[in-house]
């Protein structure tokens, strides 16, 4: 089996510095932003061994011209970036065809992603790891997907959860924090 040459590339967005990664079938990462350019060329590299920096071919620069949208605050739909996933396991798959159709501003659970793949409750925990693993967020738009209860959950990208709220707020999307249990007796 041969191996795609893969490349990289960095930019600046209104949200921070990302990076891109492809071969010759697709995209193959994307690295939500950091606050630096060299934090970016840190984190994107380790995860594409043997990428070499590289201008963009038109299909990755319309998807850079997108992500800076994104960020900027435009309604923008990834849906039909190409993507090559084939590293990834079948399931996970699934998971991330279902995760692309979640559309801007609206979000949805692990567990009623799973449910919607026909999956066993306990699958939830599988749709989390396939978030957690991600190697294309926001492409993917992983950061729609909440916990149980519309909780923010975990976020494994750069800033964590707090991350993942303001993309969802660039979006219009409030997640509010948990109603207390007890009501206070103040009179």
């Amino acid at each position: 089996m041969s191996r795609k040459i893969q490349h990289y590339h960095i930019f600046e967005t209104a949200g921070g510095f990302c990076g891109i990664a492809w071969n010759d079938a697709g995209i193959t990462r994307f690295q939500l932003p950091t606050s630096t350019h060299d934090g970016t060329e840190r984190l994107l590299p380790r995860r594409i061994a043997g990428a070499e920096p590289a201008t963009p071919p038109v299909e990755v620069a319309d998807t850079i011209a997108q992500v800076k949208r994104y960020f900027a605050g435009e309604t923008v739909d990834f849906s039909d970036v190409t993507l090559d996933l084939s590293n990834q396991e079948d399931f996970f798959k699934e998971i991330y065809a279902a995760a692309r159709r979640i559309g801007w501003g609206h979000t949805t659970t692990y567990g009623t992603l799973a449910k919607e793949l026909g999956a066993r409750p306990e699958a939830a925990r599988d749709v989390g790891e396939a978030m957690a693993k991600n190697p294309v967020a926001l492409i993917i738009p992983c950061h729609r997907v909440l916990a149980a209860g519309n909780k923010i959950g975990g976020f494994s990208a750069p800033g964590g959860s707090n991350s993942k709220q303001r993309m969802l707020e660039l979006e219009g999307v409030q997640v509010a924090p948990p109603k207390p249990v007890q009501q206070s007796l103040a009179l």
